[in-house]
């Protein structure tokens, strides 16, 4: 007896979560709707620069045909060259600056009988960043090299002569980082061609001026002011006592317009600032400086950051094998597109306006698609002030909408953060980039050149993912979305997310049901809280590679060999077509989306069932629903509240099932790889759904249910219940 009771009381506690049903409630009130979306504009995908020679692997029918079985519709064109601070030639036919065949390149706008099918970066050699959000390892800063004979220069579009402002209101600066705190007494600047006549050395007092920039302030030294600089490379004596210290900046407001190495012919030669070689230390009783900066041309160089970067650039800098940027052509009639409008990217931030323009009239006069244009990549990851990117931001638009004043033109393109982000505080104490980004387009009357504001999302750190992740990512995307429009995007303006995935080093945990359960949240909580368009990232198949702490996985949805033929399809696959095959209708059509509440919590109030709700075009109700519970099922009752019907609504006759978890997928890593086994499919059954009937969602699943609603009669006993 005592055996028996124990063990119903095991059972019972086994099955604790089946033992009764829990419930989601969907507020189904028709002028309750929370967004209204169509799968062709709003679920996308990315393509990004490819490995060198991969593009004609990956451009072959097999392969495309299972990409797009994936669902995904329309798709954004990634901007990796600038992201490496490379110049883009995205037509290798143009014309330079210079007669001698260098200087500022412009693509050629007229198409060619010889279709464009790759597209490379040139790495800009007046570089002054050894390393940024960016570049990572690759190339190095001028300022630190040990060459007299290179140099950094500022952007000349920064100059007065472009922005029609003071060149004070866009001060150009240069940071040495020291490591970590060494004494300070004096610098020596060596000054090129245009020097800085007004600037001020300072040192930073809280731990980072980079990514803690509002944790401390910028302060002048005693003899670090000077108003009447005659370039040259002499020893500033910067305080009588050195100063322990470790980030120093060189402020520059005023330019001598003299031109630099490259001729007085352009007016941008001779506009902005440039230095040969920073040296940094103290000055002993005689006048010599000891300096402590290591000068050398590589990534073991001591560290600088820059506001900004001089396009100018030769074809001896060209690197083909860094990496191919499609070609427009190849792009638009390969095959991915599905023939739709695609997001297409200008360089802005290392590039010119007119080179900009002629890209969209390439585009235009080829006869393909935009559906929007993104204004440079990135410019928080380049450590840029945010009115220097309006700055740009607006010549750029004024180019690009002579060509075509229909386009819908966005920015900045966030590098994927979870909060506002913050930037040395600006004459009014303001720190937030993006509200001083809105304010300065604001005072300039141009606001309204902002089509779309669009970032990237990147939410988990990569070492440091674990299952729990999983219960914040409804609250970090759509509380993203809120600090936006509280830094002054305008409701009108739509919120899109350009690229994405679990974290920017890719893990296991992008190959594991883990991937599959975070996507199929994500897309849809930042779909019903109002985001207009969101891309899958990265659409093509790269193969499995090391990750994070040598964990094996990938950007995408396949595996692959070493040719790039795909071997079998990936947990994010599967969440794909879930989302875009059976949530959602495929194609243009209207689906209103709907609320929907859970309560099936933890002991810690976690939110273990999510759930999101559609009204189709065809006139179905879909409800993709989540279970985050690794370990148990939990059984649900579903309720569809509309205030103008009598009663609760339910599933009422056939119901389309899709049920993809722990029974349909494991992956089983490996030193080497790893793989899938079960492997999909996706369950699939069609049951007949009657009132108040309970559904069952396994442990760690992803669950769409499709099909119609049956509500009360009038005066039935269901109704007044």
């Amino acid at each position: 007896m005592c055996l028996a009771l124990l063990f119903f009381f095991s059972l019972a506690t086994t099955l604790g979560p089946r033992a009764s049903a829990q419930t989601i409630r969907v507020d189904a009130t028709p002028s309750h709707s929370t967004n209204v979306v169509r799968p062709s504009e709003a679920l996308g995908a990315g393509i990004d620069r490819l490995p060198y020679g991969a593009a004609d692997k990956l451009y072959v029918d097999d392969t495309i045909k299972q990409v797009l079985s994936a669902g995904w519709q329309t798709v954004t064109y990634r901007q990796n060259t600038e992201l490496h601070m490379e110049a883009w030639h995205w037509n290798p036919q143009g014309t330079w600056s210079d007669p001698a065949g260098k200087g500022y390149f412009t693509g050629s706008p007229a198409p060619g009988a010889e279709m464009i099918r790759h597209s490379y970066g040139y790495p800009l050699p007046h570089r002054g960043v050894t390393r940024d959000d960016g570049t990572d390892t690759v190339g190095y800063s001028r300022l630190t090299d040990g060459d007299p004979n290179t140099y950094w220069k500022s952007n000349p579009y920064l100059a007065e002569t472009y922005t029609g402002e003071s060149d004070a209101l866009h001060p150009q600066w240069i940071i040495l980082d020291l490591a970590k705190p060494r004494l300070i007494s004096a610098i020596r600047i060596q000054w090129a061609e245009p020097y800085a006549t007004h600037f001020i050395v300072q040192y930073f007092t809280g731990e980072d001026p980079i990514r803690k920039p509002t944790l401390g302030v910028w302060q002048a030294f005693p003899g670090g002011t000077i108003t009447g600089g005659k370039g040259g490379d002499p020893i500033l004596q910067l305080s009588s006592v050195p100063l322990l210290l470790q980030h120093i900046r060189i402020l520059m407001t005023a330019s001598s317009n003299t031109c630099d190495t490259h001729g007085s012919a352009d007016k941008r030669n001779c506009i902005g600032y440039a230095i040969r070689e920073l040296y940094l230390g103290t000055a002993s009783a005689d006048g010599k400086l000891h300096d402590l900066i290591r000068h050398t041309p590589d990534q073991d160089q001591t560290m600088t950051y820059c506001s900004s970067v001089d396009p100018w650039h030769e074809p001896s800098d060209l690197d083909e094998h860094a990496g191919d940027q499609v070609g427009f052509d190849l792009f638009y009639t390969g095959g991915y597109t599905r023939g739709l409008p695609a997001m297409i990217p200008i360089a802005m931030i290392y590039n010119i306006p007119e080179d900009a323009a002629n890209e969209i009239t390439y585009i235009e006069k080829r006869g393909y698609p935009i559906s929007h244009v993104e204004m440079g990549e990135e410019p928080d990851g380049h450590f840029m002030n945010p009115e220097d990117y309006a700055a740009l931001y607006i010549q750029f638009a004024a180019a690009l909408h002579r060509v075509d004043p229909k386009l819908r033109l966005g920015g900045p393109i966030f590098t994927g953060v979870n909060k506002d982000i913050e930037t040395w505080p600006d004459s009014s104490g303001h720190t937030s980039w993006t509200g001083r980004f809105i304010s300065y387009l604001k005072s300039h009357g141009k606001l309204d050149e902002l089509a779309f504001f669009s970032f990237e999302h990147y939410p988990y750190e990569p070492d440091k993912i674990q299952w729990s992740n999983l219960y914040d990512e409804a609250k970090l995307v759509t509380g993203i979305m809120r600090v936006w429009r509280e830094d002054g995007v305008p409701a009108n303006v739509p919120l899109l997310i350009t690229e994405s995935n679990l974290s920017w080093v890719d893990s296991e945990a992008f190959v594991d049901i883990f991937g599959a359960l975070w996507l199929a949240d994500y897309i849809c909580a930042f779909l019903n809280g109002g985001g207009a368009a969101v891309y899958y990232f990265h659409y093509m198949p790269l193969g499995i590679g090391h990750g994070i702490n040598g964990s094996m996985g990938t950007f995408g949805f396949f595996s692959t060999d070493k040719d790039l033929k795909i071997k079998q399809p990936l947990s994010q696959f599967f969440a794909s077509q879930l989302i875009t095959l059976e949530w959602v209708q495929p194609g243009s059509g209207e689906h209103k989306l709907f609320s929907a509440e859970s309560d099936i919590r933890d002991g810690a109030d976690n939110h273990l069932v999510t759930a999101y709700a559609a009204k189709r075009p065809d006139g179905q109700w879909s409800l993709l629903i989540v279970n985050k519970d690794q370990d148990n099922a939990h059984t649900v009752k579903i309720s569809f509240d509309d205030s103008s019907q009598p009663g609760p609504g339910s599933f009422s006759g056939p119901l389309n099932v899709k049920i993809f978890g722990k029974a349909q997928y494991q992956w089983h890593p490996s030193q080497t790889g790893g793989n899938a086994d079960p492997d999909g499919p996706i369950a699939s059954s069609t049951i007949n759904a009657e009132p108040n009937a309970s559904y069952e969602l396994p442990a760690a699943s992803i669950t769409v249910l499709r099909g119609n609603l049956k509500y009360p009669e009038p005066g039935s006993r269901k109704a007044h219940n």
